[in-house]
């Protein structure tokens, strides 16, 4: 692990968000931020799923005109990647086995650290599946530095005899083997639905093949590392009751995680958490079917005070934007209410339709 110094910084050309990505050090090791925007601005944390780093799990969202005007008109986002998973441009060293073995408490606790680094007092959060459960155990345990939760396809529970033998395969695989075909088509299966995986044209979709080109450049040790502790995760159902920060649930339909997705939105406070289920959708709905989420989320956002550039809404009304969400979502009125997603939200079950 890197030692030398607190944090270094390096430009990374990443059209269109630009951003300047640090190597933090912390008493739980060093991890891996891009800063995107502002810094004066409020900010937002991200957090992405095993294997995956800020570029394979969040462009496709962060690439959609109007998801780049709301996030970087409104917040200054902070990429955390799990320790070891950073860019090939910043070394991708593999984590020393003298290191100890974080648990996701440390994990949580590391996030804490990140933002006393920024001099962050509150954060918007935004995590998928294992990123979201660290996000929602470092909003349980941080509960003032926390403004609300954006969780894709999160995971609550403790893994399941099923899960907890699954994922030692994995990790053996990844121990002996490395990033092998058999394990990407393993962590495929995690992130994408059916329908993306088997196209019928025969011939695997951009989405895939970007993934399985970002896997490649994993150090397979340090995802090892991570999922060790994703696997060791405890239940934290009875503690969501006690989560007071606004909350807004993606669920892909086709998920391995969907069913624990919306047993996580039932066991929260009602008054404050919404659910939007995505049809035909994996759990990496950030990069599969990105539209669906940007009308939920500028509604969410509304209910804080933040809104879109009003150029991006304008040439969404009237049909110019082929990235338009009003092409690829069936909305229901209740959620675009401000009384839905305002200061009292409401709790609701949406379902989002996506057109073939």
């Amino acid at each position: 692990m890197r030692s030398s110094t607190d944090c270094f910084s390096i430009d990374i050309d990443l059209i269109p968000l630009g951003g300047k990505e640090c190597i933090v050090k912390t008493s739980k090791g060093s991890v891996s931020v891009l800063v995107c925007g502002d810094r004066d601005k409020p900010a937002l944390i991200t957090y992405p799923d095993v294997a995956l780093n800020y570029v394979s799990c969040f462009q496709g969202l962060l690439f959609c005109p109007e998801a780049a005007s709301l996030m970087l008109r409104n917040f200054c986002i902070y990429h955390i990647d799990a320790p070891g998973h950073e860019i090939l441009q910043l070394g991708a060293d593999v984590i020393s086995s003298d290191e100890p073995l974080l648990c996701v408490d440390d994990l949580a606790d590391q996030v804490a650290e990140v933002l006393d680094f920024f001099g962050l007092r509150e954060v918007m959060c935004m995590g998928v599946t294992a990123g979201a459960y660290i996000l929602t155990l470092f909003a349980m345990k941080y509960k003032e530095r926390v403004l609300g939760l954006i969780l894709v396809s999160p995971i609550c529970k403790g893994p399941s005899w099923t899960e907890w033998i699954y994922n030692k395969v994995l990790m053996n695989l990844l121990y002996f083997y490395g990033m092998c075909g058999l394990l990407k088509e393993c962590l495929l299966q995690r992130y994408f639905s059916k329908e993306l995986r088997c196209s019928i044209e025969g011939s695997e979709s951009e989405v895939i093949l970007t993934c399985r080109r970002l896997l490649d450049e994993r150090q397979s040790l340090n995802v090892m590392r991570f999922l060790q502790a994703v696997n060791a995760r405890r239940d934290l159902s009875e503690g969501l009751k006690n989560l007071q920060c606004k909350t807004l649930i993606f669920a892909g339909e086709s998920s391995p995680f969907h069913a624990e997705s919306i047993h996580m939105s039932t066991k929260m406070d009602s008054k404050i958490c919404a659910l939007v289920e995505v049809e035909a959708c994996g759990s990496l709905v950030t990069e599969e079917h990105p539209n669906s989420m940007i009308v939920p989320i500028e509604c969410f956002l509304m209910g804080f005070g933040f809104h879109r550039q009003p150029h991006f809404a304008s040439s969404s009304s009237n049909g110019s934007s082929p990235a338009s969400p009003s092409n690829h979502s069936i909305m229901s009125p209740e959620l675009l209410s401000q009384e839905s997603l305002g200061i009292k939200l409401k709790p609701i079950r949406t379902r989002v339709h996506v057109e073939t």
